[in-house]
């Protein structure tokens, strides 16, 4: 895929978007900053329709609001290992104040998860409060990492009608 744009959004989190072949869906990759330094190289060594948005957040408001911004069909979460599910997550009430002088409330119960059921995802189960809170939207998850993120995308899109 082509890297096509990077910005950061009003809460200091990068954003990078990768454009694919014509057709496909959009997808959404989310990443802690200590997790992200190999992704682009990854994802522009996809092969696939459609496009990436690749979202460095710190905490949970900025990747929620890229999820609904993107409206993706599905988010890999990149973590330390690779999980199929996770428990019902509480993350602590906090105001969150960014270097770009914004200030948000953060925190709440966020759902348990799975991740779509026909994908190699692993038996591990544990917590991802990233994971949770894309769950608490409605949108397919997985988590996995930095070093599988191109192998997991595609057999995600291999398993998504006109997906890749």
């Amino acid at each position: 895929m082509q890297h096509t744009r990077t910005w950061t959004d009003i809460y200091g989190s990068a954003h990078a978007s990768f454009e694919g072949r014509a057709g496909g869906h959009p997808w959404l990759v989310a990443a802690p900053a200590e997790l992200a330094a190999d992704l682009p190289a990854a994802l522009a060594a996809l092969d696939g329709k459609g496009g990436v948005e690749l979202v460095v957040h710190d905490g949970l408001t900025p990747l929620v609001a890229a999820v609904q911004q993107a409206a993706p069909r599905g988010v890999l979460v990149i973590g330390r290992q690779a999980l199929a599910a996770g428990p019902e997550v509480t993350v602590p009430d906090a105001v969150v104040a960014d270097a770009g002088g914004v200030e948000y409330a953060e925190g709440g119960t966020f759902p348990a998860w799975t991740a779509p059921a026909g994908l190699r995802a692993g038996k591990r189960k544990g917590q991802s409060a990233a994971a949770s809170a894309v769950a608490s939207l409605d949108v397919p998850v997985m988590v996995t990492t930095a070093a599988t993120l191109r192998k997991m995308l595609e057999e995600w899109m291999d398993a998504t009608p006109h997906g890749r």
